[in-house]
């Protein structure tokens, strides 16, 4: 428990700065089709931090072309309207 950080300040000294972080390309490191946003995307970059990987790898899917999905209208209560 000792070698716990009391602050951020504490947790830089420790460990340094995220300036100095290198991260690092291995076999690991491929690119995602998953969407922006998505459950599967944030997972996929949770992933690449605890690899040390870069955030974002330069084939990423950068767009929603070709995805499908259901749309849900919202009522008319839900949008700000004043009932009459």
């Amino acid at each position: 428990m000792g070698d716990v950080c009391k602050n951020v300040f504490e947790a830089i000294l420790k460990y340094g700065h995220d300036e100095d972080f290198d991260p690092e390309v291995n076999d690991l490191f491929f690119p995602t089709d998953a969407p922006a946003g998505s459950a599967e995307k944030i997972e996929i970059l949770r992933r690449r931090v605890e690899r040390g990987q870069p955030l974002w790898h330069r084939d990423d899917r950068v767009d929603y072309a070709g995805l499908t999905g259901v749309i849900r209208l919202a009522s008319r209560s839900n949008r700000g309207f004043l009932s009459s």
